[in-house]
């Protein structure tokens, strides 16, 4: 089943607000967390879904896959070689508001937005994983192939070094809706942030204009972002799915049955 990913559609905030479930999600503890690989299909997917952890534990390593050039394929304002380089510059941005300062290491492979080649990721992820470190990518069933393609490489990784995959969704609170059987609820842990860490959160976002605000006035170049979809990610807690954990930390859920990848230019 394809997940449309429409800008104009999708799930209020407001449903996901009033949906009790999420206060019995079980409160994700920090301790083990050490430096965490935070695994970015795009630029601004890793401020969406985890910046408020990385604002609360001061320190991230941050694997940015693509560049985020292909986010306006139609511009009328902004070559592809200059939104990589502005969205670069927003990324930079983005990690100095969160508190995480100049020596944070950024890979940047430079993979084609919109075609995540998987086979080089996982190479690039095993060899920065290791036993028990913390690996954050977006969740394998997202409903973007670029985010799918991240999770997919990721778990292998995890799998391949015995490092712990946690999974975040960025466009699931788009498409889904609370309860959905599509989403692994029962695998979902919060992160309960406090008042400076959403605060971070804001700021960083703030440092993306080239996806919250329109770069001119034509429909091709309208904001990725618009307010609708930046309120889902405004509230006082992250989520991260946990994989399960039958064959220790570093299993994977490996699910074949579920919906189809959606390839859709708009979103991203």
């Amino acid at each position: 089943m394809v997940k449309p990913i429409v800008i104009a559609e999708g799930t209020p905030e407001e449903r996901w607000r009033e949906w009790p479930e999420p206060a019995r999600w079980p409160e994700l503890p920090l301790t083990d967390a050490g430096t965490p690989l935070i695994v970015a299909p795009h630029p601004d997917d890793e401020i969406l879904g985890v910046a408020g952890l990385m604002a609360t534990l001061g320190r991230a390593e941050l694997v940015a896959v693509t560049d985020g050039e292909a986010s306006h394929p139609g511009s009328t304002v902004h070559s592809q070689t200059d939104l990589a380089r502005i969205r670069r510059a927003e990324t930079d941005e983005a990690l100095r508001r969160l508190g995480l300062g100049d020596d944070t290491v950024i890979h940047r492979p430079g993979q084609p937005d919109g075609k995540i080649d998987e086979e080089p990721l996982v190479e690039l992820l095993t060899g920065l994983l290791s036993p028990g470190r913390w690996c954050l990518a977006t969740w394998r069933e997202d409903g973007h192939p670029d985010h799918e393609a991240v999770g997919r490489a990721a778990a292998r990784a995890c799998a391949a070094t015995g490092a712990v995959l946690l999974e975040y969704p960025i466009w699931t609170w788009h498409w889904s809706t609370p309860g959905d059987t599509r989403v692994p609820w029962d695998r979902a842990w919060r992160v309960p942030l406090g008042q400076n860490a959403r605060k971070a959160k804001r700021a960083a976002i703030e440092a993306f204009p080239s996806q919250i605000a329109p770069l001119g006035p034509a429909p091709a170049d309208a904001a990725i972002l618009p307010a609708h979809v930046l309120a889902r990610f405004d509230r006082p807690y992250e989520v991260v799915f946990r994989p399960a954990v039958d064959g220790g930390p570093a299993a994977v859920r490996n699910k074949t049955d579920g919906p189809a990848q959606v390839r859709n230019g708009t979103a991203r």
